[in-house]
């Protein structure tokens, strides 16, 4: 079998791995929910009779999904639990998805989380734990399927990092700096590898309506609701850039426009700006 990717997917030819994982922190909320860019880019590849690996830790929605899939398209799906912000978690879904024999193709990395507040008062655990996923995760599974891909001279990784990614955020430090990692580590990448037949993109979306937002405590706000996008764009967008190896892709014309104008701005109005929007959804 072969693996196309999306949402920490790991994929070739004809198969996409998916983590869209959940974990609970000792702040007794949920913060990964499966569902968003994550479900948005199953159900696209699955509509082109793309085979599918979803996983998550726990996966009894990933199994309603993967059988409504099943039924609407007639493809293939694998669940696989696994819990990405574990250190363990990404060699224990590489030897799984090896063991089942379905080599990777597309590697999309989306799983990932944020949270708003003053970084003294949220949790130590909350926020590493946002490093481990959204950073060391995607790390640790790249690293996993380039080799494999350099060997074959084929392959694409799409790492999906945001606006964010662009300023520094305060109230939100924590989340911009690591999606300013995703960025700058998919660009450095793509430039090692754009020569051997590898591709490799950033995906930065803007505000989206999506579960991220509930869990990040963005969802209720007006100033989300005058600039959130649908997900759909920003999945088509994803694809659209692996498939012609664009190494960076703000999804949204507006999304764009502030994310090129941040490169004329100087950094301390940046900060402000950023921290004032954080404020303004208080």
């Amino acid at each position: 079998m072969r693996v196309r990717g999306i949402a920490n997917v790991l994929s070739r030819a004809q198969v996409c791995a998916f983590s869209m994982g959940a974990l609970g922190y000792d702040d007794g909320i949920d913060h990964r929910r499966i569902g968003g860019l994550g479900e948005g880019f199953a159900r696209a590849l699955a509509a082109e009779g793309t085979t599918l690996i979803l996983t998550a830790r726990r996966v009894e929605r990933l199994e309603s999904l993967a059988s409504e899939l099943r039924a609407a398209h007639g493809v293939t799906v694998h669940v696989f639990a696994a819990d990405l912000a574990d250190p363990d978690g990404p060699t224990t879904l590489i030897a799984a998805i090896a063991a089942a024999a379905l080599p990777v193709d597309v590697l999309i990395n989306n799983a990932g989380f944020g949270a708003r507040g003053d970084f003294a008062e949220l949790g130590d655990t909350l926020q590493l734990g946002m490093i481990d996923l959204n950073c060391r995760a995607l790390v640790a599974l790249t690293h996993a399927v380039l080799p494999q891909m350099i060997a074959r001279g084929s392959g694409g990784i799409l790492n999906i990092a945001s606006v964010a990614a662009f300023q520094p955020g305060p109230w939100m430090a924590v989340y911009y700096a690591s999606k300013a990692f995703v960025l700058s580590f998919s660009e450095a990448l793509h430039e090692e590898v754009k020569a051997k037949g590898v591709r490799v993109a950033a995906l930065c979306p803007g505000p989206t309506r999506t579960e991220f937002a509930d869990i990040a405590g963005l969802g209720d706000t007006a100033l989300f609701e005058r600039l959130a996008s649908d997900p759909g764009a920003a999945v088509r967008d994803g694809l659209a850039a692996l498939a012609a190896n664009r190494a960076v892709k703000v999804s949204g014309a507006l999304n764009f426009a502030m994310a090129e104008g941040i490169r004329f701005t100087p950094r301390s109005l940046a900060r402000r700006i950023a921290g004032a929007l954080q404020k303004a959804r208080d």
